[in-house]
């Protein structure tokens, strides 16, 4: 491995000669710019504005550019002079336990390596007192024309030592926090965990890239003047999840058939909560609230409906007994049979008086014709 930086870990009065090396690499493909009407090469050349000529990249240095456009020249020299301890030195300034430190400011990883026999047994000396304390050691150092805070660990036998973020180049997580009034059901939090047991761990080691493996099929298949394969067809991501409960549970079925676990009927064996009670949580989400059950009320006795009589009291009876038939849970057969006698009594009354009336009309014609004198003819 090549050496990015030479320097020393100051370790109290103790100072350990190291190279620093990278600790990750990047497997990405890269691709170049062309022109798609010819495929040449798109190339980006430095040219200087004044005289507007090509420059190589040793003529090319650096300069602060001011607020007023006016350009201030800092060399490497005036860096390397700066009046500060951690220019070439990586300068440990407290132990502290690895919790303390937030994901967040994990930047660039490095391997510190020993620079030379003499600096084996103080390297040596500082990687067991790390693995004895169970600490990590928090330095700080000057790399790439700025100082940065650092994170001193043991990585199998070799000290390494993550770049840490600034905290106030952290950002806030106040304008990304979802919202506070949204609770969680303890169904849906056992589906969760039971999600969360069938998919079990994984080694890392067995995690690869798979982009970058079908962007190295798609090319040596162009290559070899094949036709690139076509996307498979397969279900849209996103979207949004209009029942959470049934979503966990399809998830909880999926990930144990991958697995060639059997999956459960009614009662979720994950969870041991049985269909019946996530459907009345279902119920409750819907409402908004817990869900009530409300008896119902004790069957009254059915009341006998009121006899008929005749006359007009028995029409007036039987459109009250009509109107209280939705209202009084009455035997089907009383009901029915009160209802039919009464509308056929109602329906002989009406016949009747339409017929008296019939009858009178045609005597008061009669009465009145005879009273009427005859004309005589004149002659």
């Amino acid at each position: 491995m090549r050496s990015i930086w030479n320097g020393a870990i100051s370790f109290g009065l103790v100072s350990i000669p190291i190279k620093l090396v990278n600790a990750t690499e990047s497997h990405s493909i890269s691709f170049r710019q062309i022109h798609l009407d010819d495929g040449g090469r798109i190339r980006y050349r430095k040219f200087c504005e004044l005289e507007d000529r090509e420059v190589t990249g040793g003529e090319i240095g650096k300069a602060y550019e001011d607020g007023d456009g006016s350009l201030i020249p800092v060399t490497d020299e005036d860096l390397a002079s700066l009046p500060i301890p951690t220019t070439r030195t990586i300068e440990i300034v407290a132990f502290v336990p690895a919790d303390r430190i937030d994901p967040l400011q994990m930047d660039t990883a490095y391997y510190l390596s020993a620079n030379g026999v003499p600096a084996t047994k103080p390297y040596i000396l500082l990687r067991e007192a790390l693995k004895r304390s169970r600490k990590v050691a928090i330095a700080k150092f000057a790399l790439r024309g700025r100082e940065r805070l650092g994170m001193l660990r043991v990585v199998d036998d070799v000290i390494a030592m993550h770049g840490l973020l600034w905290p106030d180049e952290i950002r806030g997580t106040d304008e990304v926090a979802p919202d506070a009034s949204v609770t969680v059901r303890d169904q849906e939090l056992d589906l969760a965990d039971a999600l969360m047991d069938t998919l079990g761990e994984v080694d890392l080691a067995d995690l690869h890239d798979d982009y970058r493996e079908a962007v190295e099929e798609l090319i040596a298949t162009k290559a070899s003047g094949e036709q690139a394969p076509a996307a498979p067809a397969g279900e849209k991501a996103g979207g949004k999840v209009l029942d959470l409960m049934a979503a966990l549970e399809k998830s909880v079925r999926a990930a144990k058939e991958s697995r060639g676990e059997e999956t459960g009927g009614a009662t979720d064996g994950a969870t041991g909560t049985k269909a019946g009670e996530r459907t009345g949580g279902k119920a409750e989400e819907r409402t908004g609230g817990s869900a009530e059950v409300t008896p119902l009320p004790a069957r009254r006795s059915a009341r006998t409906a009121p006899k008929s009589v005749g006359g007009k009291k028995s029409t007036s009876t039987a459109k009250k007994t009509a109107a209280k038939k939705t209202a009084k849970r009455t035997t089907a057969k009383e009901t029915s049979g009160t209802t039919a006698r009464s509308a056929t009594k109602s329906t002989a009354e009406g016949a009747a008086k339409g017929a008296a009336k019939k009858t009178a009309a045609k005597k008061n014609a009669a009465t009145a014709k005879k009273a009427t004198p005859r004309k005589r003819a004149s002659a």
